[in-house]
């Protein structure tokens, strides 16, 4: 074999193992699944490295080209920083003064950062969003309450920066001004900027979700749920597509929306109520879509804190007290039902699949491993030893687990 040959086969080898990178807050496919692999069975039993982060953030890491990504705060200030594979901190970046957490499971950092292999975005309580660069060089920026508004959110900010071709997107969600905001790349000029704004009970106007970048037909879209309703907004310049509204006919209020939504194909299903409502919504059409594209309706189920994920048509609902639903994601039909182990301790923590297995994490730090095809098999119950609120990452075969003070990788070694 020539060289060239070889460096072929190992440039070919090293872009597979990298196209499955973790590249934003639910993964490649925003829907908290991972390609087929082997993940590990007992998390805890098989720590490949543990690594002690310098203040209490909730943020999930990202992964980019086998370097992790999260924030997190450093001496009262918001920070991103970047660890390599074996753990080792690469860098930390200060880009703005910390505001704190007020809830026991919140903190400044909260939102997960996004990445498009040539920048790294990141949000925080405090409204700063900033780009850098993937070495950690601040590219620019700026202050989304200074510009649009104080917080009026009653718990701490949540929602992570989503990207289209173009731009950075930020869904600003609460009682007063709300809207959509997209941002230059690479600049931070304010592209545009879209008021999203429904007359609804209280609270019902706050939003801790993230939106999905989706294609289709070639145009980008993006998808928010929020203020019960779940918009489509045309990525280049923020012109309203559609909306889907009526999620709560009885007008009660402090119905606020945690946990996102999730995209199957051509359906998006989201969850209201405070866990109590489940619908799936088509994607598509012109105008108010509330009569014509709700595919189904469930009101016997849903998720109020974690944001389900999905794999080949089926959608894996975590509950705040860890009953686990499966469902069709085409007619929203019950596949089968199961429970993790209940406990005082809710289950905030977003679940993801990966190697044909759920992980999922209790607040008090206890993260569960379950077979999930067709009905819910516990594997094993891993202690980590703090709190764990962000949601486990599965890329390459690691699960990495951010704690309340640690970093955590897991996996074969």
């Amino acid at each position: 074999m020539n060289r060239l040959l070889a460096w072929a086969l190992a440039l070919a080898c090293t872009a597979s193992i990298w196209a499955e990178d973790w590249p934003r807050w639910r993964g490649p496919r925003d829907n908290g699944s991972a390609a087929a692999g082997d993940y590990p069975d007992k998390p805890a039993e098989s720590i490949l490295w543990k690594t002690p982060l310098p203040g209490k953030g909730c943020s999930t890491p990202i992964v980019w080209q086998r370097q992790i990504f999260l924030t997190a705060p450093v001496d009262g200030q918001d920070a991103v920083l970047a660890f390599d594979w074996a753990g080792k901190k690469l860098w930390h970046r200060i880009v703005g003064v910390e505001v704190a957490g007020k809830h026991q499971n919140g903190s400044g950092c909260n939102p997960s950062l996004a990445t498009d292999g040539r920048h790294l975005f990141a949000a925080f309580k405090s409204g700063t969003l900033a780009a850098l660069s993937m070495d950690g060089t601040l590219v620019w920026k700026l202050n989304v309450r200074e510009r649009f508004g104080r917080d009026t959110l009653y718990w701490d900010a949540g929602t992570s920066p989503c990207t289209t071709r173009t731009h950075v997107v930020m869904a600003i969600m609460h009682e007063g001004e709300s809207g959509l905001a997209a941002f230059d790349k690479q600049t931070g000029a304010l592209a545009w900027r879209t008021p999203r704004q429904y007359k609804v009970p209280r609270e019902n106007d706050h939003g801790y979700t993230t939106p999905i970048v989706v294609t289709r037909q070639g145009r980008e879209e993006i998808l928010t749920w929020g203020a019960e309703h779940l918009t489509a907004h045309q990525a280049e310049d923020g012109k309203l597509l559609w909306e889907c509204g009526g999620f709560n006919p009885s007008r009660k209020a402090n119905w606020v929306a945690v946990g996102s939504g999730v995209v199957w194909e051509e359906t998006a299903i989201v969850s209201h109520g405070r866990g109590s409502i489940l619908a799936g919504v088509k994607l598509g059409g012109k105008g108010d879509v509330t009569e014509s594209h709700r595919t189904w309706t469930r009101t016997d189920t849903g998720a109020f804190v974690p944001t389900p994920a999905a794999s080949e048509g089926r959608v894996y609902l975590v509950r705040d007290r860890g009953e686990v639903v499966c469902v069709d994601a085409r007619n929203g039909k019950t596949l089968w039902e199961g429970r993790l182990p209940e406990d005082r301790n809710s289950y905030y923590s977003s679940p993801v699949l990966a190697g044909g297995k759920l992980y999922a994490a209790r607040e008090d730090g206890v993260l569960f491993v379950a077979r999930c095809r067709d009905k819910l098999e516990l594997i094993s119950e891993n202690r980590m030893g703090e709190r764990v609120v962000a949601a486990p990452v599965p890329v390459e075969g690691r699960l990495l687990v951010r704690g309340e003070k640690h970093l955590v990788a897991a996996g074969a070694r």
